[in-house]
């Protein structure tokens, strides 16, 4: 069973006197940053000038510097740029500034794991990933609630990675849900397994799989498209928040004849063989070796496979049907809405008003 740490495990005094830097003001980078800022962090941000990313940090009141700044500055720096820009921007601009005592963080252990980062002994090396979206570590930590997050220290040189480490995850509010403790192995080959067997790749396969084979059989596109991705959301919304069984128990007896009689038939032995050499894959290194040198490349296998994708009929009668269905419209402007909700609450909340005048919180200060 997993050691899991919550809100008494964890004090934020660990960083009381630090400054932690988050490189890379993205969808995660906004969330962590803004939270470690609400807890009482002081919080700088590294983020390359010229795109919104970078005008929203600004709108959020920080002064975004570039990596190297950061890192210079920074007791510990929390790397959450793209997988495949993590090497050059360590190399380049973290690397020269990374002195002993320091502490370097991710959130997803592949650099790590498969060298494309090799920080050196002196410094503390841990990971926090939160199983969630920054948008939605941010609405739930608003809330007075949190993230589930993993937890876990590739390099312990100063005796104390494994406390800053859950003191990170209390900042953003993950320790109000619960940190398991893992490794920066298991996070990464679990990771990439679930996105590539499941998540993604076994979802997506599944799902044109099932579009084609009615569409070959004389069936209409347009059934074809709702009976086997439209309402998949449906049985995944069940399943997330109920479970399989959970599922099962909300829909008819006859899906649940069909889920527990026919779907291993469907998913097999042999995909689950597929999905061991998936594993295997991921574990000896090929997987990442594959995807670092197309990156190299200039993804010319990337482009040509989505673009392949973008021309499959599942698409193209999906984007009409799509239009038939403004709901689905209305629910990605209340997802943005939700977002923007969040930055204005966000604001008011670094703010008291005092003798009629709005007076900055010390801790807006600090960033």
């Amino acid at each position: 069973m997993a050691t899991i740490y919550y809100e008494k495990d964890a004090d934020l005094g660990v960083l009381k006197k630090k400054t932690v830097a988050v490189v890379g003001y993205g969808i995660q980078g906004r969330g962590q940053a803004l939270n470690l800022r609400d807890s009482g962090v002081k919080v700088i941000v590294a983020q390359r000038p010229g795109g919104p990313n970078y005008e929203l940090a600004k709108q959020d009141g920080f002064k975004p510097l570039s990596a190297a700044e950061a890192a210079e500055l920074a007791d510990a720096i929390i790397l959450l740029a793209q997988d495949t820009l993590q090497a050059k921007i360590y190399q380049e601009s973290i690397a020269p500034h990374l002195k002993p005592g320091k502490a370097l963080g991710f959130s997803h252990g592949f650099a790590i794991l498969y060298r494309l980062v090799t920080p050196s002994k002196g410094v503390d090396v841990v990971m926090v990933a939160p199983k969630g979206p920054g948008s939605l570590l941010r609405s739930q930590f608003l809330e007075g609630k949190g993230v589930p997050a993993l937890v876990a220290v590739h390099q312990d040189a100063t005796g104390k990675a494994k406390h800053l480490a859950l003191a990170w995850a209390k900042g953003i509010g993950s320790t109000r849900a619960g940190v398991l403790e893992t490794t920066f192995k298991e996070e990464t080959e679990t990771d990439n397994f679930g996105e590539q067997a499941v998540l993604c790749g076994g979802v997506s396969s599944l799902i044109k799989a099932g579009f084609e084979t009615l569409v070959e059989a004389g069936y209409q596109p347009e059934l074809a498209y709702f009976e086997c991705l439209h309402e998949l959301k449906l049985i995944t919304d069940l399943i997330w928040s109920s479970g399989i069984q959970g599922m099962r128990r909300r829909v008819s007896d006859t899906a649940k004849w069909g889920d527990i009689h026919c779907g291993p038939r469907v998913v097999d032995a042999r995909v689950k063989e597929n999905m061991k050499q998936l594993l295997e894959e991921i574990q000896s290194g090929k997987f990442a070796k594959e995807w670092i040198a197309e990156d190299a490349a200039g993804r010319p296998n990337f482009t040509r496979l989505m673009q392949q994708d973008d021309r499959h009929p599942i698409e193209q009668v999906g984007s009409s049907l799509r239009k038939m269905m403004p709901w689905l419209g209305s629910q990605q402007l209340t997802a943005h809405s939700r977002q923007q909700t969040a930055h204005r609450i966000s604001q008011r909340k670094s703010q008291r008003i005092v003798g009629g005048k709005k007076i900055r919180r010390q801790v807006a200060r600090r960033s």
